[in-house]
């Protein structure tokens, strides 16, 4: 669903909609895992969204709601897999476990659906990209399933926004891309959302330290 969207809509709508998942997490973090609502944290993650939406500022084509409920399906798939990656820290399931398997059940499902499109020839070039994308892929899966093993999974998901903040950063670096000053404005809310959840996953790490000294 992901790739397909970026097939058919503008990049900055279908990367918007791709950013709906932490607010999918939000409402199955509730219902799901019965956390406890913390509302300093739900509103780092909508302070997050609206600045994805500011600095991406996606548009929608009136004959683009198709692709553009598959976009948002696709965020709402999303959230399950992260939620579901949570369960399976508190199962103890290793990091590795869990990407190994979603990789294996990932390319098995994709493996059968390429025998019925058309290959392509991969230069020596693109298979360094794709090699490098790979690779780069497992690190960031490695990552993101340690965090949502033994971080707050609301803080996890606000951090998630990060992605859109690197991204933009590198196209500056490497391409020269020229930012307006609403998509500034876009990328502080996102650092200021990121660094609230940081401040507050911070207070929590040292109340229950606190908690367990006192315990002892």
């Amino acid at each position: 669903m992901f790739f397909y969207r970026l097939t058919q809509l503008p990049l900055a709508t279908a990367i918007s909609l791709n950013y709906t998942w932490p607010l999918f997490v939000t409402l199955f973090s509730i219902l799901i895992l019965k956390e406890h609502i913390h509302w300093s944290l739900v509103c780092t993650i909508a302070l997050g969204f609206v600045g994805v939406l500011l600095l991406l500022r996606p548009t929608l084509p009136d004959d683009h709601w198709i692709a553009s409920m598959i976009g948002v399906a696709s965020g709402f798939f999303a959230a399950i897999a992260y939620i579901n990656v949570k369960q399976l820290g508190n199962l103890g399931e290793s990091e590795w476990h869990v990407v190994f398997y979603f990789t294996l059940i990932s390319t098995l499902i994709t493996g059968v659906w390429l025998l019925f499109t058309t290959f392509s020839p991969v230069t020596s070039y693109g298979l360094f990209l794709l090699l490098s994308i790979g690779v780069t892929a497992t690190l960031a899966q490695l990552a993101m399933t340690r965090a949502y093993h033994q971080g707050v999974t609301l803080i996890v998901t606000a951090l998630g926004y990060s992605t859109v903040l690197f991204s933009s950063l590198l196209g500056i670096l490497l391409w020269d891309e020229v930012l307006s000053p609403i998509a500034w404005l876009g990328m502080s809310l996102i650092i200021l959302g990121g660094s609230i959840s940081g401040v507050l996953s911070y207070k929590q790490i040292s109340a229950n330290t606190q908690k367990e000294f006192g315990s002892l």
